[in-house]
């Protein structure tokens, strides 16, 4: 990562300003190598010394916190730094940190929304596409050796009603490939083709395909933060129509808003969770949402597992009485109902959103640059609204 020659972030007398990592001693901390040339990093968890020794003897003037992963930070130890003004979050999702002390000591919270949010965009698209069209549990028939068995015939998904679009993708090199779907007079019909023109690649998708059709359905995301965004445009793009729940309502978006998940889920085909968890958002998709959303509505979960009533979705999940998951986050992180692996309208994922090495490096360029900026007295970027 390229860094300026004018390093106007150093203290006055040209030391490093002092930075906290916060960390379980199980995580591992990859900044260190890029921070560490230009800030005094202060690392309890590879100190022999007791944590809150640690803290007493040598964070009392640190000013800046970088809060790794999941890391409970709570009341107790940030009343160990009299000094901290600022705590950069390595995650999306804050429910880790005790938000209101900071809020209460004045301390500024950021958070990684904005370098996670076109990847975790992708994947929440990624499971909605898959749990209606029933892709993984395609696969499952397929491995399991059942094509030959049963014949062609497979449960199909559900019909999306995509309209035309087009991507343009720079490459340098790609063969022309066709995909193709059988139609119900059993003739192949090619629905996709990769066309290579010079240096890029063309996707084009036909109006009258039964496959990868997702225009029509009415989706509604929770949190329409930086990652409810990005999923909004890529849904717009196959025709969805898009409402959404938040917070507050936005400015200038121009989605329908509903004031409660209830009221955006009775008016939705899917919801879409990219919201964070607090103690207002714990189980706020219940059994009256559910209800709401009906037999044939499927939930996407890439926020917090804690945003569902985990065991009240598998009850309708095995009654029928809701159409579908998608899920890439528990409750009970990394214990997951068994009940529901062995459903085909179930897409699960171990927490794998937004690992990519891409949202890897927008994190760190993310972090590197708040400090900086911090440090200059210059505006953060990311920052959450705490409540």
């Amino acid at each position: 990562m390229a860094v300026e020659a004018n390093q106007e972030w150093l203290k006055s007398n040209g030391e490093p300003h002092q930075v906290l990592v916060h960390r379980l001693p199980s995580f591992n901390f990859q900044l260190k190598d890029i921070l560490q040339p230009h800030f005094h990093l202060l690392d309890p968890a590879g100190s022999p010394e007791p944590a809150g020794s640690f803290l007493s003897s040598h964070a009392q003037s640190v000013r800046a916190l970088i809060c790794v992963a999941n890391t409970p930070l709570t009341a107790e130890t940030l009343n160990l730094l009299p000094s901290l003004e600022l705590v950069l979050a390595s995650s999306a999702g804050v429910d880790h940190i005790d938000t209101q002390e900071c809020r209460r000591r004045g301390i500024i919270l950021t958070n990684a929304s904005a370098a996670f949010a076109e990847d975790a965009a992708d994947y929440a698209v990624t499971l909605l596409i898959d749990v209606w069209r029933r892709i993984s549990a395609a696969d499952r028939f397929l491995h399991a050796g059942l094509w030959p068995v049963k014949g062609g015939y497979y449960p199909p998904g559900s019909k999306l009603h995509c309209i035309a679009f087009i991507f343009f993708i720079d490459m340098s090199a790609f063969e022309a490939i066709f995909l193709t779907s059988t139609s119900v007079d059993n003739k192949c019909t090619p629905i996709l083709s990769l066309i290579v023109g010079f240096s890029t690649l063309r996707i084009s998708l036909s109006t009258d395909s039964a496959s990868f059709e997702l225009g029509g359905k009415r989706v509604g995301i929770v949190g329409l933060g930086s990652i409810g965004v990005e999923v909004s445009k890529r849904l717009e793009a196959f025709g969805c129509s898009i409402a959404y729940s938040s917070r507050k309502e936005k400015p200038h978006v121009p989605y329908p808003y509903h004031a409660n998940v209830l009221d955006l889920a009775a008016h939705s085909d899917a919801l879409v969770l990219c919201c964070s968890l607090s103690e207002q958002t714990r189980h706020m998709i219940n059994k009256d949402v559910m209800t709401a959303l009906g037999k044939k509505g499927v939930v996407v979960n890439v926020g917090r597992g804690g945003l569902i009533d985990e065991k009240e979705l598998v009850r309708f999940l095995l009654r029928g009485d809701i159409g579908g998951a998608g899920l890439d986050v528990f409750e009970d992180e990394p214990d997951v109902p068994r009940q529901l692996f062995e459903l085909d309208n179930v897409v699960l994922s171990p927490h794998r959103a937004i690992f990519t090495p891409e949202a890897i490096e927008a994190l760190n360029q993310l972090t590197f640059t708040n400090l900086k900026a911090f440090f200059s007295s210059k505006p953060l970027q990311s920052v959450y609204q705490i409540e």
